[in-house]
């Protein structure tokens, strides 16, 4: 099975990024499952229905989501209803959603998906090494395939879970800190990892915004209003070749575009 992963999708240049470069990328590595983080899809924070239904309408099968989850009160309220979402495993027990997921092509193969949220300069939760050890195991009952995504701010955590996971899933691939790392490979085990898969979003920003609020903010540490940056764009991603019997990963491959050099 070939797994494209998208990073970070941010605000609508991100949208527009990911449906320009899909059609390309399925046919170029023959893509059987595409994921997506979606967590700043709508405006740079969170999601909302109509933005979830676009994303799965452009050819995305499943989105995960991070810190940012219950930014939006329509959201949270039809979360259950999308299946094919998958928020933070390792959130308190009986909060909406569902942490992991497995989606079946229409060949019948099966891959699980599942989101853990870090807890270095994080938020408080549960302890995602537990929850993400415990959910491969569960998912694994399924499927072989199981792609982990793990959305953390301190690169060292997003290491660990590589190697606290490694040969129990196909891949951890980090997310959240919108800068794509060049550290991609596959563990002894068989794991596929990479400590950031970036973002897909505007390009001349910082980590998605506007430049000028964020270095006013650090210049002055006056509270500053954040919004998604404008002009071009440019698409992070990584596409993991597994073994279907198996789920252990062959190769990963990382991806990064330009929107104004699509042809």
């Amino acid at each position: 099975m070939n797994i494209l992963f998208i990073g970070d999708i941010v605000g609508r240049p991100g949208r527009q990024s990911a449906a320009l470069w899909l059609p390309h990328l399925r046919k170029q590595y023959a893509v059987d499952l595409v994921v997506a983080n979606g967590e700043n899809a709508a405006g740079g924070l969170g999601i909302t229905p109509a933005i979830l239904r676009e994303l799965l309408g452009m050819g995305i099968h499943v989105v995960t989501m991070g810190n940012h989850t219950w930014r939006k009160r329509e959201f949270v309220k039809h979360i259950d209803v999308f299946r094919t979402v998958v928020r933070p495993a390792n959130y308190a027990e009986g909060v909406p959603g569902r942490g992991a997921a497995i989606y079946t092509l229409e060949d019948g193969r099966k891959a699980g998906v599942i989101n853990l949220l870090g807890r270095v300069y994080m938020e408080p939760t549960a302890c995602p090494f537990v929850a993400g050890a415990r959910a491969a195991e569960e998912l694994r009952q399924e499927t072989p395939l199981v792609l982990v995504d793990m959305h953390a701010e301190a690169t060292s955590e997003k290491v660990a879970m590589g190697w606290h996971l490694d040969g129990k899933c196909t891949a951890v691939l980090g997310t959240h800190t919108h800068v794509q790392t060049a550290d991609e490979r596959v563990l002894p085990g068989g794991t596929a990892y990479i400590t950031d898969v970036g973002m897909t979003g505007p390009r001349d920003s910082v980590i998605g915004v506007e430049r000028e609020p964020v270095l006013h903010r650090f210049l002055t540490g006056m509270p500053v209003e954040f919004k998604v940056a404008k002009g071009v764009s440019a698409f992070s991603g990584v596409v993991v070749e597994a073994d279907d019997a198996t789920g252990t990963a062959r190769s990963i491959t990382r991806i990064s575009l330009e929107d104004e050099d699509h042809q």
